[in-house]
């Protein structure tokens, strides 16, 4: 790699990497974006491409960022490494955004910002900031940076497109962080060995046996900076006769031996300013001198460091290469680091910047510090307002190593593991845990642990070991928190529910039978009509579900303590057939998730809404969704949510990628004990035969999902089994199948539930009440918002009235279906009307790029936004997305509509037939 400190002074090796950067800046520089992600270990020379990027990027701004391992838990810290040069353009940002960028980097007071707008922010203020020239943002260290800044980061990397903006992130591998998976990678691996050779041979002054040579080259795996650094520490007789070599370790282990060894070279008030400058993260100078006077330390110790080339120190403090800063730090002792991290704090202004004073302050401590806990206490609830529930959740676990009083301590220790599972991270949750359970504790608190214990299983696992730790811990709450009680016990049944066939029914039976009693709040109203339906039958709950689901309605204010019941709440009221309750409560569930920045409630949330999104026949919105939540389950290491995904994929029809999905989903679940996830890959397998047209092996999957009563999906799998079962011609499993489901439709009286069953009685009856009962099912579905099921009505009556010889109106029918399922995007459906009509003597092509105008979901939804009247800015808020990538995509709209203004999207877009290029 480079053979000296200067940025492209010689990439030995790297020509493929170069070019690919070249190639990067090419097309920023034409204005287009890119973001790229460089993996290696340690010294592997991801430092050095990002030099080579800069010496490169002529002609364009550039913003440098470094992630440093003792922030990784103050909230925003690395943003606003990138965009402090940028807020001077502040306010030329939408006001939401400028607001919320405010708060998040201490600028202002205000309720905790939302990620996804500060993320908007940060892509808007890129875009502005590149709006002159090109702009180059270089990200060294990720794997330090602090979570909400990389989550913002990336989240503004993933969506840039038409603005000149390249994002480069360095990041050293290992590494089990995936906020960055989705992002272009290229990986940086060790040299070859005869450009290492050539390497290692430019740095020796001597002769080099070659024996040592190639013990050397072998031992770095072709590492450069260790090719660079090792021949530093020993002499040229040790290196000649090869004594004194390493013996073979990791890399990052012989870089740090010899950065470590250059370190200890210089006098000891130069290592005290380099242990300071490396306990700093933010690269103040001003704030490095005022430390290294209050250490009494002069300037002249800078010298020795910078003469080895080992910092550099201008407007700016920066390391040689990150890896001298962490060597710095690592090699300290903890009185050295406590004694730079006092100087620090106390070179730290309290009115400007009191949350890192007291980080400083807290890494000073020595023992316990009740003082420094009580500033890092209330430092958690400015910390929560800037970076949400994880940056709390870091300042209440800092608390919690430095409270003195035991019991005071097992509190904070509570506390801060709440935060952490919330947070997505329930690793940390279960050591904090373990602090708290040793802790002299009241009977409340002990009982609030065993909670969160089950919490913990059930957001991990899902499976069944949730259940029976829910329970011990709702009897326990009972004489000490009725109302916590009788929540811990919906939660009981609610993990239930999850495990399924797998589960025992007795602890559902237990959940439901011991909480029959206290204020009919809404949670209160759902936990009695659970009850109810799970012991008395599904008809004795429905009234006070109904009432549940209406309260859950009326209770719109996002502080109510019912918020966390949301999504159980739109699961009833699937089972009710209420799809206008699921919708709107799904809606306010993914709202608050997002406000709250709770990580576990948020992928949850996007599963709900996303399923509704499917219902409605909007798979495209749905399929983002599920991409978000899919992303946030890997990062916050919790079970992911398979449900609407499988349901999506068995609706859009796409055999092969649908069943590998089902296939992999049900594995998963049967190892973990999800029975729930079990019942719902045999429906979703079911809605996909029964489109493909296998009716025999739509019954069977069908008739697996209905052997349990699940929440929702049993009546779902009833209307498919009786589809299926008069198709295989297995009419009396259809007739068994319908007397099931009418039990449940005739109690919920919706247009959603009435319409299934009025279609499903169809499909059983003939002559004259045949065709009065698919007009019914069509009248009922059309005003609901089941979009799928009314153009599966519409085929089903097509496909009879053509079995019944009327052609003509049998056209009509599956004509309306055909181009329902061609906008909706179900595939397999699509083609059985297609086949249908073609039986009837229409001649109908299949859907292709030459027969439908082909928009991407993106365009599509943003064609739609703008022919309502909205601007860029608002659609870009809206989408998450920078008004120039709108323009952008509007332009290519135009083109592909033949159009050539907003005005004319009306027109077009309510008679074009637009398709999903997506394959």
């Amino acid at each position: 790699m480079a053979i000296s400190g200067r940025a492209g002074a010689g990439l030995r090796g790297r020509d493929r990497e170069c070019e690919l950067l070249d190639r990067m800046l090419a097309r920023v520089r034409t204005g287009q974006s890119s973001a790229l992600v460089l993996r290696g270990e340690p010294g592997a020379g991801k430092t050095a491409l990002l030099d080579y990027v800069r010496e490169r990027a002529s002609g364009c701004r550039l913003a440098h960022v470094v992630g440093v391992e003792s922030e990784m838990e103050l909230a925003f810290a690395g943003l606003h490494q990138l965009c402090a040069p940028m807020l001077d353009r502040l306010d030329r940002l939408p006001e939401p955004q400028r607001d919320a960028l405010r708060v998040a980097f201490g600028l202002h007071e205000g309720g905790v910002p939302d990620r996804f707008m500060v993320g908007l922010a940060v892509l808007t203020l890129l875009s502005e900031a590149a709006a002159e020239r090109p702009l180059v943002c270089l990200v060294d260290d990720a794997q330090w940076l602090d979570r909400a800044s990389v989550q913002a980061m990336s989240f503004a990397a993933r969506r840039l497109l038409a603005e000149p903006v390249a994002v480069v992130f360095a990041v050293r591998e290992p590494n089990d962080d995936h906020d960055l998976a989705d992002l272009p990678e290229l990986s940086v691996n060790g040299l070859g060995s005869a450009d290492a050779a050539q390497l290692l041979a430019s740095v020796m002054h001597g002769r080099l046996d070659e024996q040592v040579r190639d013990r050397i080259i072998a031992e770095t795996r072709g590492n450069p900076l260790a090719l660079l650094e090792l021949p530093r520490v020993f002499t040229p007789a040790e290196l000649a006769g090869g004594f004194g070599l390493p013996n073979p370790g990791p890399v990052s282990g012989c870089l740090e031996q010899c950065f470590t060894r250059r370190i200890r070279a210089v006098p000891g008030d130069t290592q005290r300013l380099l242990l300071t400058a490396a306990a700093d993260p933010s690269g103040d100078a001003g704030l490095l001198w005022r430390a290294v006077a209050g250490l009494g330390l002069s300037a002249a110790a800078a010298g020795p460091a910078e003469a080895a080339g080992l910092i550099e120190i201008g407007g700016r403090v920066r390391f040689r290469h990150p890896l001298v800063r962490s060597v710095v730090y690592r090699t300290a002792s903890p009185d050295e680091r406590q004694r730079v991290h006092r100087a620090l704090g106390e070179a730290t202004d309290p009115e400007v910047d009191p949350d890192r004073r007291a980080w400083h302050r807290a890494r000073a401590a020595r023992g316990s510090d009740e003082v420094v806990a009580g500033e890092l206490e209330r430092s958690a609830d400015r910390a929560h307002c800037r970076g949400g529930i994880a940056a709390a959740a870091a300042f209440l676990a800092k608390a919690t190593e430095l409270t003195p009083d035991p019991a005071r301590r097992g509190a904070r220790a509570l506390a801060a593991a709440q935060q952490k599972l919330d947070a997505g991270a329930p690793d940390a949750s279960l050591g904090l845990l373990a602090i708290a359970e040793a802790a002299p504790l009241d009977e409340l608190q002990h009982a609030r642990a065993d909670l969160l214990r089950a919490e913990i299983a059930l957001a991990v696992n899902r499976g069944r070991d949730a259940p029976p730790l829910l329970l011990r811990a709702a009897e326990r709450l009972e004489p000490l928190d009725v109302a916590l009680s009788r929540e811990t016990y919906l939660e009981a049944l609610e993990a239930a529910i999850f495990t399924g066939r797998v589960g025992n029914c007795n602890e559902a039976l237990r959940a439901t039978e011991a909480a029959r009693r206290a204020p009919q709040r809404p949670i209160d109203l759902l936990l009695d009509g659970l009850a109810a339906r799970f012991t008395d039958g599904f008809a004795s709950g429905v009234p006070t579900l109904q009432r549940a689901v209406r309260a859950f309605r009326r209770s719109g204010t996002a502080g109510t303590d019912d918020a966390r019941w949301i999504g159980l709440a739109c699961r009833v009221a699937t089972d009710l057939g209420d799809d206008e309750a699921w919708r709107e409560l799904a809606a306010r569930g993914l709202r608050r998730a997002r406000d709250t920045g709770a990580l576990t409630t948020l992928a949850t949330a996007l599963s709900y809404r996303a399923g509704e999104h499917v219902h409605a026949g909007e798979l495209d919105v749905a399929s983002e969704m599920l991409d978000e939540a899919d992303a946030i389950a890997q990062t916050s290491g919790n079970a992911p949510h398979r449900y609407a995904e499988m349901t999506l994929a068995a609706t859009r029809g796409r055999e092969a990628q649908a069943l590998e999905l089902i296939e992999t989903s049900t594995r998963d679940a049967d190892a973990r004990g999800e029975g729930r996830a079990i019942t719902m890959a045999d429906y979703a397998t079911a809605v996909l035969d029964n489109g493909l047209g296998k009716y025999e092996t739509a019954a069977a999957a069908a008739e697996r999902a209905c052997r349990n009563d699940q929440l929702s999906v049993y009546w779902w799998a009833l209307g498919e089994l009786v589809e299926a079962g008069v198709r295989s011609g297995r009419r009396e499993v259809a007739e068994d199948a319908f007397r099931r489901l009418h039990e449940r439709t005739r109690a919920c009286g919706t247009n959603w539930a009435s319409g299934i069953e009025a279609r499903s009685l169809a499909l059983l009856s003939t002559g004259e009440e045949a065709e009065k009962l698919y007009r019914e099912a069509v009248e009922r579905l059309a005003r609901s918002r089941a979009a799928v099921h009314l153009a599966r009505t519409h085929l089903l009556h097509g496909e009879w009235l053509r079995r019944e010889n009327r052609r003509l109106e049998a056209r009509e029918q599956l004509r309306t279906a055909h181009e329902m399922f061609g906008r909706i995007g179900t595939e397999a459906f699509a083609e059985r009307a297609r086949r249908e009509l073609l039986a009837t003597g229409e001649t109908v092509h299949r859907a292709t790029p030459q027969t439908l105008v082909v928009l991407t979901a993106q365009e599509a939804q943003i064609a739609r936004l703008a022919r309502d009247g909205h601007t860029n800015p608002e659609i870009g808020a809206q989408l998450f997305l920078s008004p120039r990538t709108v323009e952008w995509h509007l332009r290519k709209v135009f083109t592909k509509l033949a159009i050539g203004s907003r005005r004319e999207l009306r027109r077009v877009l309510s008679s074009a037939a637009l398709a999903d290029s997506r394959t």
